[in-house]
């Protein structure tokens, strides 16, 4: 194992973590103004909707799954009757749908901003990088898929998700996991670390307020008065 692999798969992952929160919290903090969408309807709508629809849907439940299926234990969903193969079908067939979904709404998206001039003289370049960032590491996800369909066997898969679980559990030996997994798995995972490095210094913090929207459901009734 080399030290950069070493570095990338046991070290990275704290660093990048430790940027996401912090910088996002420094952010929200001291640049409040900087804190939003930047959405560029009222310049023009278009296919808006649909690409936004399509990208955020894909994304979230991208998202979301990659949770669930990195950090759930064998021995959970061996206790519900799934096995490791049928994790691992269920994973490439909702990985491409969910995939294809992402990238159809984030190549409108694309399009938008570099076809249309209006959007185009608005958009900084840190935005460009963003979306060709996004854009790289869903493609190399999609693709992972058909190496994955070489060994249904499920054992990269569960190597993976080891690797993640020793992550979040702060145990050692997590890069030594998976020092033999195939290259395109290795890429992808140092491009979706490297999404919580740029998090904070680019548009996506709204995220942040889109989870703390839910805030609102709780919220007493705002009472007005007649005078």
């Amino acid at each position: 194992m080399s030290t950069l692999h070493y570095f990338v798969f046991s070290i990275y992952p704290y660093i990048a973590l430790s940027i996401f929160l912090l910088g996002s919290l420094v952010r929200f903090e001291r640049e409040q103004y900087t804190w939003r969408s930047e959405s560029s309807q009222l310049l023009k709508r278009g296919n808006l909707r649909v690409g936004s629809i399509c990208f955020h849907l894909g994304i979230i439940s991208l998202f979301a799954t990659h949770m669930v299926g990195l950090l759930t234990p064998p021995e959970v969903y061996h206790a519900f009757g799934l096995t490791t193969e049928a994790k691992q079908m269920m994973a490439i067939v909702g990985g491409a749908g969910l995939g294809a979904l992402c990238l159809a709404g984030l190549l409108i998206l694309l399009h938008r901003r570099f076809t249309e001039p209006r959007i185009r003289a608005v958009t900084s370049t840190g935005d460009k990088v963003l979306l060709l960032w996004l854009l790289t590491t869903l493609l190399l996800g999609l693709a992972s898929i058909f190496v994955s369909l070489g060994h249904l066997d499920g054992h990269v898969m569960t190597l993976l998700g080891a690797w993640a679980q020793h992550i979040v559990t702060f145990r050692s030996g997590a890069a030594e996991i998976i020092v033999d997994v195939p290259f395109i798995y290795q890429i992808h995972m140092f491009m979706g670390m490297t999404l919580f490095v740029i998090f904070p210094f680019s548009r996506l913090v709204h995220v942040w307020s889109g989870f703390g929207s839910a805030t609102y459901l709780t919220r007493a009734w705002q009472l007005v008065r007649p005078r």
